[in-house]
């Protein structure tokens, strides 16, 4: 019994008729009939095993080759031995195959990059990046056109005559007075365009500013009537060059008009400009009855 069951260890075939052939054991009286069950029971779990360790060795094997024949395709392909191809082969994460954008233009020669196909970005909301530094400044634009001529300055003092000519004599004749028409509110600069004498044209009343075109000292003077009536405040400053020089303040305390003036004495150079700003409130213009009303002229030149 013990030669049968070697055999039946060493040959396939005979396991796979193995139920069979011990039937007829059985039948010939030489197994006992209760141990029939437990003997094909042990046949089976060690066919079992042996199919295991075929199946885990056929396995191993393939891992083995897998392992051997990829560097070898990835090194051939690298090398050109397989022909000028034009690209690029290498293994990414579970034996995927891809190509990079690599080329070669003879054989041989090391591999170049090549550009990536341009993309159509029009329509397409892109992030954008950092300020780059600034450019270098390009050249001077062309000369633009002449300006106009500035107004014409104060008349000269007379030439020298037989005895001489003394400065003390000469003093130029600058002034202008002017009253308020329209009215005006808010921070209005008031446009005294009523105007009653211009002495050199140097008070512009379309801007209400006097333009300085002689360096001296200067006496300026407004008075402004408040339009009442609603019980607000009204302020007035006289400015130079934008700069406050003299505020003055009219109250509506008993709902009627009143009045806001005051004078200045100032030091101008040429081109320095001087006017009479709103700081809040509402100003009577009068029409030509000259209610409120601006003026100013030159005390003596430097």
């Amino acid at each position: 019994m013990l030669d049968h069951v070697s055999e039946l260890k060493a040959n396939g075939a005979g396991v796979r008729s193995g139920s069979a052939f011990l039937r007829g054991f059985i039948l010939a009286g030489t197994i006992p009939a209760k141990g029939e069950e437990d003997f094909l029971t042990l046949a089976a779990s060690r066919l079992s095993r042996r199919k295991r360790v075929i199946g885990a060795a056929v396995g191993v094997a393939m891992v083995l080759i897998l392992l051997v024949a990829i560097p070898l395709l990835v090194h051939t392909t690298k090398g050109g031995t397989t022909g000028n191809t034009g690209s690029h082969y290498e293994m990414l994460g579970s034996c995927r195959m891809v190509c990079d954008p690599y080329t070669t233009s003879q054989p041989g020669q090391e591999l170049t990059a090549v550009s990536p196909p341009s993309q159509d970005y029009s329509g397409k909301k892109i992030k954008s990046g950092l300020r780059g530094p600034p450019g270098v400044p390009g050249p001077p634009g062309a000369r633009g056109a002449p300006g106009e001529p500035g107004k014409p300055g104060p008349q000269g003092p007379p030439g020298p005559g037989p005895g001489g000519y003394s400065p003390s004599l000469y003093t130029p004749k600058i002034a202008f007075y002017a009253g308020l028409r329209k009215q005006h509110e808010g921070n209005d600069i008031l446009k005294f365009d009523d105007v009653v004498t211009n002495v050199g044209n140097y008070y512009e009343p379309s801007t209400g500013k006097f333009t300085c075109p002689l360096p001296g000292i200067y006496f300026f003077t407004y008075h402004v009537l408040m339009r009442g009536g609603d019980g607000t405040s009204m302020w007035a400053d006289l400015k130079k060059n934008g700069l406050v020089r003299a505020s003055a303040i009219a109250q509506d305390a008993d709902q009627n008009y009143d009045y806001a003036s005051n004078s200045v004495i100032l030091h101008l150079d040429v081109g320095d400009e001087v006017c009479v700003q709103l700081d809040g409130g509402k100003v009577h213009g009068g029409n030509t009855n000259k209610y409120s009303t601006f003026s100013g002229f030159l005390i003596y030149a430097d």
